[in-house]
């Protein structure tokens, strides 16, 4: 009897499990040895070991809906809409919005590197998903893991697990999944062009009107928006006020600390493999890549017709860089500009066109969920 006992979680292993240990123990080597995004992939990866342990007959599971603390953690912080709302709050208060401010043309790239959401969501049509169920899928192409939880929440909470981990994944893949895809759009000459960067000087007057300004402005046009466009400025706010510095430093650290830790291992726990392994996840995994690819795509190829009628010329992989993964995307540009030419340092333009696309990202968001809902 002791030892059936002790068998009992043994005997309800399945392969499901097993797989979805190994694909939690993958994204767990990736945060640990390649260092991709590990404050993402590590919570991720071992929330889904987690979920996945063999349920005992009374014995709640980790991430059961009633008991288990997983599960309550999603219901009261996921599907509230909380945790992402707290994340926008943290994001705002660490961008520095003054190199978009000094070149205000990065807002372009920012809008044109979200192409791949609106392609992604006719694929996903044209796959068969409905109306609302595709535009969750292709909002996994703004790059922008709290946006796409929130269009999920609203449109379709059954897919809300796959989409939040594929958002967070492909985030956290930026540095692998971008560079093959500017280099196959891009020639070398074209990666070396030179940017000159001029260090205006932006007044803290503009710096303080500046969201206060977009949130009046995007809660207008999308009044949808505001919990996304409203604390994502809001935080920046309480970053350029300058009265604020200990609540500033809060939002920056702990707050974005503690909110990255839950998000990823309540997301984790939505890798269920009874939910996970199945056609239309896979597809949404993989559309969420094709989204993320399209997204680079459009970047670049804007930049490339823009050289055609300006006379500065742009450098293409800039516009790759409009993409809401911040600062990831703005790393890999640099890094990718210093590999073909040593001396060459387009980090400045690249940030504000990374700042633009956390802007673009959230309006497209909107817009989306203001047209569809």
């Amino acid at each position: 009897m002791l030892m059936e006992k002790l068998l009992v979680g043994i005997q309800g292993l399945t392969l499901g499990n097993v797989g979805m240990f190994l694909i939690g123990g993958f994204l767990i080597y990736l945060a640990i040895k390649k260092e991709y995004e590990p404050m993402l992939l590590l919570p991720i990866g071992f929330g889904a070991i987690l979920t996945n342990i063999p349920v005992v007959e009374g014995i709640p599971g980790i991430a059961d809906p009633q008991h288990g603390v997983l599960g309550i953690l999603f219901n009261t912080t996921i599907l509230t809409e909380l945790l992402p709302a707290f994340i926008f709050i943290a994001v705002g208060a660490m961008i520095d919005f003054t190199p978009l401010l000094r070149m205000p043309s990065m807002l372009f790239f920012g809008a044109a590197a979200q192409f791949g959401i609106f392609f992604t969501l006719l694929a996903a049509l044209l796959l068969g998903f409905p109306l609302k169920e595709a535009a969750s899928i292709g909002i996994i192409g703004a790059a922008d893991g709290p946006t796409s939880i929130f269009v999920a929440n609203r449109f379709a909470k059954d897919l809300l697990g796959p989409i939040s981990v594929a958002a967070y994944s492909y985030m956290a893949l930026v540095p692998v999944i971008q560079p093959p895809v500017i280099r196959a759009l891009t020639t070398k000459e074209e990666r070396r062009i030179r940017m000159d960067y001029h260090d205006v000087k932006v007044s803290k007057t503009v710096k303080v009107l500046f969201p206060i300004c977009v949130t009046i402005l995007a809660g207008i046009i999308a009044p949808i928006s505001v919990t996304l466009v409203g604390l994502l400025m809001f935080g920046n706010l309480i970053r350029e006020c300058g009265v604020l510095d200990r609540l500033s430093q809060t939002a920056q650290n702990e707050l974005a600390n503690l909110v990255t830790l839950f998000l990823g291992i309540i997301i984790g726990s939505t890798m269920k493999a009874s939910a996970f392994l199945d056609w239309d996840t896979l597809m949404i995994i993989g559309m969420g890549l094709v989204a993320f690819i399209f997204d680079t795509a459009g970047g670049v190829i804007f930049a490339k017709v823009l050289n055609l009628f300006v006379k500065e010329k742009y450098n293409p992989m800039v516009g790759a860089a409009g993409i809401s993964a911040f600062p990831m995307s703005a790393r890999v540009i640099q890094k990718m500009a210093q590999k073909e030419d040593p001396t060459n340092f387009i980090l400045m333009q690249a940030v504000g066109a990374n700042v633009a696309g956390q802007i673009g990202s959230i309006i497209a968001g909107s817009v989306v969920l203001a047209l569809l809902s």
